[in-house]
């Protein structure tokens, strides 16, 4: 058996902004980007269409918006400043070591996370004293924004089963969206959901061998 975590609202909470636009636009500002004076409408304006069930890297996303009202950025600049404006403090929720554990003494362990910003899991990971080089790091991490494909659909969960070794059938996957983490249940993996089972009840499940 190999375990993946959910990311953000399962493994870590996070303080997101409720006007994203304006996160972006002070670090693009930062690195002496002219950002137009209808950015929230540019922002959050669609671009480019994506195949359902894709990422749509954040970075590409504004890029593409910024060009729309005739301001051209470079992909460095623009992968800074998005990810910069979403690198914030989080806190790492009550059970996800013992979890992290439990996991890595049954086999291998990843987290699977949906997320738009290249480097942002990376980045959370290591501010949560999680990065490669801390003991309950996990063994591979896949993002949505490098994989190319969002949870809930089936891609993303044999990217990680693949990532781990192991068939589809042998991956228990952790989340606390039923809507997005839920789908591994329905793609031949099994799926563990918060609602259902908390975090510290997962760690006491997996020492017992009785998770799933």
């Amino acid at each position: 058996m190999a375990v993946s975590f959910d990311l953000f609202g399962t493994l870590v909470a996070a303080d997101r902004s409720d006007a994203p636009w304006d996160a972006v636009a002070e670090r693009l500002d930062a690195r002496g980007v002219t950002v137009p004076d209808d950015w929230e409408a540019a922002y959050r304006s669609s671009h480019r269409e994506y195949d359902r069930g894709r990422e749509a890297p954040l970075d590409e996303h504004v890029r593409l918006a910024l060009a729309s009202r005739g301001v051209e950025v470079g992909e460095t600049t623009a992968r800074e400043a998005v990810l910069a404006a979403f690198d914030v403090p989080v806190t790492v929720r009550d059970g996800a070591r013992e979890a992290l554990a439990a996991a890595h003494d049954r086999g291998p362990v990843a987290v699977c996370s949906n997320c738009s910003v290249p480097g942002l899991v990376e980045r959370t990971l290591d501010r949560a004293d999680l990065s490669p080089e801390a003991a309950l790091a996990p063994d591979t991490v896949v993002a949505s924004v490098d994989c190319g494909w969002r949870k809930p659909f089936e891609p993303i969960f044999a990217a990680t089963a693949d990532a781990l070794g192991v068939p589809l059938s042998a991956l228990v996957h952790v989340g606390d969206d039923a809507r997005t983490d839920g789908g591994a249940g329905r793609v031949g993996a099994a799926s563990i959901l918060l609602e259902d089972v908390p975090l510290p009840t997962v760690a006491v499940r997996l020492r017992e061998g009785t998770l799933c």
